[in-house]
């Protein structure tokens, strides 16, 4: 904090629950004018912005789930000074006027959450990250704040010299986590695992996270779980925006036992008393598994970290490393593909799937995506917009769903529906080309049109396309060597994933430490030979379970227990609690009921009323006067205000 109020670039490298927001958010409310928050996820600018505003400090956010009027009323409530944290995605700055109308507010300070998407060696790299350069150029080069909680010494590097930082100021405090338990348990298979983690959740109490590594496995092992009767949901990027948030606060609010994810879920979700994290299947890399695993055991109270490996696993990375990172032969093959079978005016009307049948040789759908973006950053091809007002349009929905679901009465969208059914003569149920000049008067002419087709396409009603728009080859006869493809970096970025690779698997077959073997990698000196919190170190033997035998030992402690989760109540209780008297848990039982119902009624994370840390407090201290309930932990002034009485009023009655 001192480095950001004294204007310095500032690279901050902070284990999970390190305190890396409070970096920017105790700062934003000193100084001037507005911080921007850049921030991957949807759910996490969310999730921190629901816990500002609860705590009475005026932050927004700007994403794709908003409409173009809650845009600018927030970036017009920016300008009025009304907001000091406005947290955005790196993408939104890639079209229209975003970073000109922040500009012109006055920036303050800039904070980079998550800051190792920036490298080429972090572990979740993504494009729109390497252009924040260019995004801090427009915001007029405000002192910036990088925030990661893993980066080992060349990412660190790669993330100053990506940024342009000026002399940075670099606050590295350590990766320990010295409360989370490390373990390996070796399976030959999915039906292995599966029981293993069946097994585990039944064996461990309190909220657990699962991740898995493709949107497929996520949804079968949720119904797995489901099955042996553990309360699981799955989230990851195919679910839709409501679907998340669904699913996120069933989490955050406990409805759940377990949610199980792809790494799409948990960047800046401040859920702390997660007793669990189990991986399904060994991650890309160890940094990645260090920052999924840290989202156990926020609170500091113990919390278990599983890695549930078979050798297999190995594979499908390798599946991922080589669609991302295709050899100079496939991005050659597809390029060859493209200029044979482009129109005369280099309009190509295959997509990745096509060119990937027609090109020479095995190339697989995802490595003629990645060629093609290859091929486009290096003008080989370019992006047509197509035509202002011509377009092609299939409608997805019967007619009765559109009456079950848009209703009767005479709206935009049945409008435009309507006409185009009229002007196709019903050819739009197999898709059909329109001419949008042609649409009655009172339809909002082509522009308005295509909202519209955006909405209703977003709603899975219709599929629409402008006419001409995709990919333009940009010289069909020109060589491929007369493009400047960065062959170099391409290669050095499969070399390094393949590396990452091979570091987390011999962390999955390490005899040793495996908290030394962590620590050790990320160059950290309190890396031991020994600490009595990992499977070697506390000869802990793991085996696999079969899937079956699992579901049989959980149902019998289900008969003897009342449930898989544990009690009569089938409610898991967090580690630590263990020490409270009989009255005291009651009144813990009755202050986590009040704090679900006011959760619920103000729509926010349950954590954003009270932790859970505060509500034990409570139970032990059993305050009944609002002095007395001020000194508890994580009681401030705006929570005492908004919370404080309806809390007083259970203590006392208990």
């Amino acid at each position: 904090m001192e480095s950001v109020l004294g204007g310095r670039d500032t690279l901050v490298i902070l284990p999970t629950g390190g305190g890396k927001s409070l970096c920017y958010q105790v700062p934003a409310l000193v100084l001037d004018g507005l911080t921007v928050v850049l921030s991957p996820l949807i759910s996490l600018m969310k999730d921190q912005v629901d816990a500002l505003e609860a705590k009475g400090i005026p932050a927004a956010f700007i994403n794709s789930s908003l409409t173009a009027s809650q845009i600018s009323d927030r970036l017009a409530k920016a300008q009025r000074g009304e907001i000091k944290l406005l947290y955005l995605a790196p993408e939104r700055f890639e079209f229209g006027n975003a970073a000109e109308r922040i500009a012109a507010i006055g920036v303050s300070l800039l904070a980079i959450d998550e800051a190792h998407c920036i490298s080429e060696w972090g572990h979740d790299f993504r494009p729109s990250y390497r252009r924040v350069r260019d995004i801090r150029e427009k915001l007029g080069s405000p002192p910036t704040l990088a925030l990661t909680a893993t980066a080992t010494p060349e990412v660190r590097r790669d993330i100053a010299r990506v940024l342009d930082l000026r002399d940075p100021e670099v606050v590295l405090t350590g990766f320990d986590r010295p409360n989370l338990r490390w373990h390996v348990v070796r399976t030959k298979n999915d039906s292995e695992k599966d029981g293993t983690l069946t097994d585990i959740l039944a064996r461990h109490d309190g909220v657990a996270i699962v991740y898995a590594a493709t949107r497929k496995t996520v949804d079968r092992v949720a119904g797995v779980l489901n099955r042996a009767g553990i309360r699981a949901e799955a989230y990851h990027a195919g679910l839709d925006d409501s679907r998340r948030r669904e699913v996120q606060d069933a989490f955050m609010s406990e409805q759940v036992r377990a949610i199980v994810a792809t790494n799409a879920f948990g960047m800046g979700i401040d859920k702390r008393n997660v007793r669990l994290v189990v991986h399904h299947a060994m991650p890309g890399s160890l940094e990645a598994y260090y920052q999924e695993a840290g989202r156990a055991g926020r609170d500091g109270e113990p919390a278990d970290c599983y890695l549930l490996h078979a050798f297999q696993d190995r594979f499908t990375h390798e599946f991922f490393i080589k669609a991302a990172c295709p050899e100079r032969d496939v991005v050659t093959a597809v390029y060859y593909a493209a200029c044979n079978r482009a129109e005369a005016d280099g309009s190509l009307s295959l997509d990745a799937a096509g060119l990937a049948s027609a090109a020479k040789g095995k190339v697989s759908d995802r490595e003629a995506e990645s060629a093609l973006r290859i091929l486009t950053a290096a003008g080989a091809l370019s992006a047509s917009e197509g035509s202002r007002s011509r377009a092609r349009v299939r409608m997805l929905a019967t007619p009765e769903r559109v009456r079950a679901e848009l209703g009767a009465e005479e709206t935009i969208e049945i409008g435009v529906l309507r006409a185009l059914w009229r002007m196709t003569r019903g050819r739009i149920a197999e898709g059909a080309v329109v001419d949008l000049d042609a649409l009655p008067p009172g339809l909002a002419g082509p522009g308005g049109a295509t909202d519209v087709l955006d909405a209703l396409q977003d709603r899975q009603f219709v599929i629409w396309s402008r006419v001409g728009e995709g990919l333009v080859v940009t010289d069909r006869t020109a060589p491929i060597e007369r493009w400047p493809v960065d062959w170099e970096t391409l290669d050095r970025r499969r070399k390094a994933e393949s590396s990452q690779l091979d570091v987390v698997q011999k962390y999955a077959y390490t005899d040793r430490c495996r908290r030394g073997f962590v620590l050790r990698y990320f160059g950290d000196p309190a890396a031991t030979n020994r600490c009595e919190q990992c499977d070697n170190c506390l000869s802990l033997k793991h085996e696999a379970v079969a899937s079956g035998t699992a579901l049989k030992d959980l149902r019998k402690k289900g008969a003897r227990s009342g449930g898989a989760r544990g009690g009569k109540s089938g409610k898991a209780e967090p580690a630590g609690l263990d020490d409270l008297t009989a009255a005291e848990q009651a009144l813990l039982d009755a202050l986590r009921a009040l704090r679900s119902t006011l959760s619920k009624r103000d729509a926010v994370p349950a954590y954003v009323v009270f932790a859970d840390r505060t509500l034990r407090e409570m139970a032990r201290s059993r305050p009944v006067t609002a002095g007395a309930l001020a000194d508890v932990y994580g009681v401030g002034p705006a929570k005492m205000e908004k919370y404080g009485e309806e809390f007083l009023e259970a203590i006392r009655g208990a």
